[in-house]
């Protein structure tokens, strides 16, 4: 049944909290213990009871511990420097092609997004790694930083994502399926992102330094050891076939694959010289990062516990089906939705908010749930390079302070085809949807 007062006092209170900046996690929790109390007619020790054993069912699954784990394989990775060695391998190895560091920043983008599944920390880091290498050898500053957030948006395409686990969990779908979906998506987008850059290096060589990173210079050696470079690679490698190969051919569960990749990168890491204080902290950082995104996943159970118990989500799924719109205009709006809610807030929060509501409707629809998990995620993403609040953009500006002629806008411009080319990926795989459907439907 749908109780229409309390929906709307359940959502404008939400809306109202979130608009005054209280932290999301909290204003889901207050909502629907709101929300709850109203629909039980103020029976408060029925609101404590949900709280309770929302909190218990959702922590004490088994699967949740896969989210801390692949962040910490991501981040002892991170740590120790293999992602870089592999980096400054790639850049050597494209010396001749133009736009070659753009193109590796991509390419190591890609392979960051193997072991990390976080766009943040992929910005942060081709921040640090990639723009210093652009900007010495002439590149537009505007064109090398868009080049670094456009291509960090592949850290929760290419499994293993963070936006993938929390999809899997919110929708109870396959993580390992959701997993394989991305893969073909992201050579995809990898490759339409590579042939931009291309185009722009042969049609605006000044963009790109006019050219002159594909001049050889010997001095890159210097910085080069091949050792390290092996090392880093076969280690890189070593987690991607064990862990995501695991989990695809059925060897163990995510969460088990998630506690492979986080020895393996603990091994790498102490090979690499990780000292003592840095592995305490890449655990302590995981820490302060996971455990926000483990109280959101409980606040959103209570928030869905709520919902139901009003019969929102129903009345929004009978309303929109009823409206006799096509198909591609309902998921249109909501691809609008979440272009919308990524200017103001996180990819997991978003996730939160919309997909319980708006995957059951998308299946009714006809589409195919693992590559509509795909559709938005990458929609989702897309919205971090959205102006006027796009978290990408502000994480590249945040981690080079001292470029004080670059504006958040120039960013925000440069970043702009790259947010046209994830649009036209998705419209491919809404479209064809057996892109992402492909290898799942080959391996499960």
């Amino acid at each position: 049944m749908f109780d229409v007062d309390v929906t709307i006092v359940l959502i404008v209170s939400l809306v109202v909290l979130v608009g005054i900046g209280v932290h999301i996690a909290i204003a889901l929790g207050i909502a629907s213990a709101l929300g709850i109390f109203l629909v039980t007619g103020g029976n408060f020790a029925v609101v404590q009871k949900m709280l309770a054993s929302t909190a218990y069912e959702s922590l004490r699954d088994y699967v949740f511990a896969v989210i801390p784990l692949f962040m910490l394989m991501g981040e002892f990775i991170a740590k120790s420097g293999a992602v870089t060695d592999v980096y400054k391998a790639i850049n050597r190895g494209l010396k001749r092609l133009p736009g070659r560091l753009a193109v590796a920043t991509v390419l190591g983008n890609a392979i960051f997004s193997f072991v990390t599944g976080v766009s943040i920390a992929s910005a942060a880091a081709f921040s640090r790694i990639a723009y210093p290498q652009m900007k010495r050898f002439g590149y537009h500053k505007g064109f090398a930083l868009g080049a670094v957030a456009g291509s960090s948006c592949l850290g929760m395409l290419i499994p293993p994502s963070v936006l993938m686990i929390v999809w899997g969990l919110l929708t109870e779908k396959s993580i390992g399926q959701i997993f394989l979906a991305g893969v073909l998506p992201g050579f995809l987008l990898v490759t339409l992102f590579i042939l931009y850059v291309l185009g722009m290096a042969i049609l605006k060589p000044d963009t790109v330094g006019g050219g002159r990173d594909a001049v050889i210079d010997d001095t890159d050696d210097e910085d080069l050891d091949s050792f390290a470079v092996w090392t880093s690679a076969i280690g890189i490698i070593s987690v991607v076939v064990a862990v995501l190969g695991g989990i695809w051919f059925g060897i163990f569960s995510p969460t088990e694959g998630a506690g492979a990749g986080a020895v393996i990168g603990l091994v790498l890491a102490l090979m690499k010289g990780m000292r003592w204080h840095e592995l305490v902290d890449c655990v302590l950082s995981v820490g302060r990062t996971s455990a926000p995104i483990l109280l959101l996943l409980i606040t959103a159970a209570l928030f869905s516990r709520s919902l139901a118990m009003t019969g929102v989500a129903n009345a929004i799924q009978d309303f929109i089906l009823g409206t006799g719109l096509q198909p591609w205009m309902i998921i249109a709006a909501m691809v609008g939705i979440w272009f919308l809610l990524g200017m103001v807030i996180d990819s997991i929060s978003i996730m939160l908010l919309t997909v319980t509501i708006f995957e059951p409707i998308a299946v009714a629809l006809g589409y195919d749930p693992i590559a509509f998990a795909i559709i938005g995620i990458l929609a989702i993403e897309a919205g971090l390079l959205t102006p006027p609040f796009g978290l990408l953009v502000y994480t590249v500006k945040s981690t080079i302070p001292e470029e004080k002629d670059v504006s958040v806008m120039q960013i925000f411009k440069s970043s702009t085809p790259y947010w046209i080319i994830i649009l036209i990926c998705m419209v491919m795989i809404a479209i064809f949807p057996q892109i992402a459907t492909y290898l799942p439907k080959l391996v499960f």
